[in-house]
C-alpha cells in the first residue's frame, strides 16, 4: 500500500477520525497506541468524557478538534487537534488544562484528589519559535539560593501516589508535525508521519497503526460520512488560502513599508546633506574672511614697525606666518 506523492492519501486524517470514528470503544486500541507511544508507557482509555469537537456545520469552528479522555490511573487527557494559526495558543492550552482541573473536581472533597491532567496538541503550524516536532512541559520547582530541586517527602509520594512534585501539576505535549521531515526514525515518528501525510506504511509497526490502517480507509465510509469528510478538507483548505493569502498580505505591506521608508530616508538625506552643506560652506566662507582680515591688519601693522610677536597676538596669526608675510613685503 505504499503511495505516490501524485496519489491521494487512503487514510482519513487523524483530525476527522478522532472527531467521527475514535469515540467508539471498538476503536479505543488507536488512540491507545498514539499515547503509549508518546507517554512512552501503556496508556488504557477507560472513557471518554466530554468534547467540543462534534461539529457540523460550517459555521462551527472547524479548526479545532477537543476529545477528554480518562485512563485507568484516573488521568485526563485533553487531545487537541490544530489546523489554522491561532498567536494565543500557549493560553489556550493553560485554559484547557485549567478548566478540566476545576470542572473534575467534586465538592467538599481534599486537594489531593484533584485530576492529574495531561494536554496533547497537535498543531499544522509553526506555533512559538522552535526547530524540534515534539516538545514536552512539566512544572518543577528549583531553590533560588542553593539550586536544589523541590520534591515529595516519602508520606507524600506514598499517599498521592505520585513520585515527583512534577508529576501533580498538568503535563503538556506539543507536536508541531509540519516540522517533521517524513523521516521515520522511530515509532512515535511512525505515528507523526501519519498525522501529517495521511499515510500508514506497510513497514510502520507503532502500537495502534496496525488498528488504524485498517479501520481508518477512506474507502471504509458510508456516502454520507464521505461527503462530511470531504466538507472537512474543503474547509481545511479554505483556511489555509486565507492564511496564506493573509501572509502575502503581510507580506506585500512590509515591502511597501520598506520602499517608501527607503524614499523618506533618502529624500531627508538629501535634505540634510544640503542643510549641512550650505553650513559648512557658511563656516568656511566666514573663516576664510577672518584670516583675509587678519592678514590685511598684519601688513598695515608691519608697515607701520610694529614688532612681529606684537602683530601675532593682535591678529591671531602665528608668528611663523606674519614673518612670512613681512619677508614678502621687504
Amino acid at each position: 500500500m505504499m503511495m505516490n506523492k501524485n496519489d491521494k492519501p487512503t487514510h482519513i486524517r487523524f483530525d476527522w477520525a478522532i472527531k467521527k470514528l475514535l469515540r467508539s470503544k471498538a476503536n479505543f486500541g488507536i488512540l491507545e497506541g498514539f499515547l503509549s507511544e508518546l507517554f512512552l508507557e501503556d496508556i488504557k482509555i477507560m472513557e471518554i468524557l466530554e468534547s467540543e469537537g462534534n461539529k457540523e456545520t460550517r459555521d462551527d469552528k472547524f479548526n479545532r478538534v477537543d476529545i477528554l479522555v480518562k485512563d485507568s490511573r484516573e488521568q485526563l487527557i485533553i487531545i487537541e487537534i490544530q489546523n489554522t494559526r491561532e498567536l494565543d495558543y500557549f493560553f489556550k492550552i493553560l485554559y484547557n488544562a485549567s478548566k478540566a482541573t476545576s470542572e473534575h473536581m467534586k465538592e467538599g472533597e481534599p486537594y489531593s484528589k484533584v485530576k492529574k491532567v495531561i494536554t496533547v496538541s497537535v498543531v499544522y503550524f509553526d506555533l512559538g519559535q522552535g526547530q524540534d516536532y515534539v516538545y514536552y512541559g512539566d512544572t518543577k520547582f528549583e531553590g533560588m539560593h542553593y539550586k536544589d530541586r523541590l520534591e515529595l517527602s516519602a508520606a507524600q509520594k506514598k499517599m498521592f501516589e505520585r513520585e515527583s512534585v512534577s508529576k501533580i501539576f498538568p503535563e503538556h505535549y506539543i507536536l508541531k508535525v509540519n516540522m517533521f521531515n517524513d523521516i521515520a526514525r522511530d515509532s512515535l515518528d511512525e505515528w507523526i508521519y501519519f498525522l501529517k501525510n495521511s499515510e500508514i506504511k506497510d513497514d510502520f509497526k507503532a502500537k495502534g497503526l496496525a488498528e488504524a490502517r485498517e479501520k481508518l480507509r477512506t474507502i471504509n465510509l458510508s456516502k454520507k460520512e464521505l461527503w462530511a469528510y470531504r466538507r472537512h478538507l474543503e474547509d481545511l483548505h479554505m483556511a489555509a488560502s486565507l492564511e496564506e493569502q493573509f501572509r502575502f498580505e503581510q507580506a506585500e505591506a512590509r515591502e511597501k513599508g520598506m520602499a517608501e521608508g527607503m524614499a523618506e530616508g533618502m529624500a531627508e538625506g538629501r535634505a540634510e546633506g544640503m542643510a549641512e552643506g550650505m553650513a559648512e560652506g557658511r563656516a568656511e566662507g566666514m573663516e576664510k574672511g577672518r584670516e583675509e582680515k587678519a592678514l590685511e591688519t598684519a601688513r598695515n601693522l608691519l608697515a607701520m614697525g610694529i614688532d612681529t610677536d606684537k602683530i601675532a597676538k593682535a591678529t591671531g596669526l602665528k608668528k611663523e606666518e606674519v614673518e612670512k608675510l613681512a619677508s614678502i613685503i621687504q
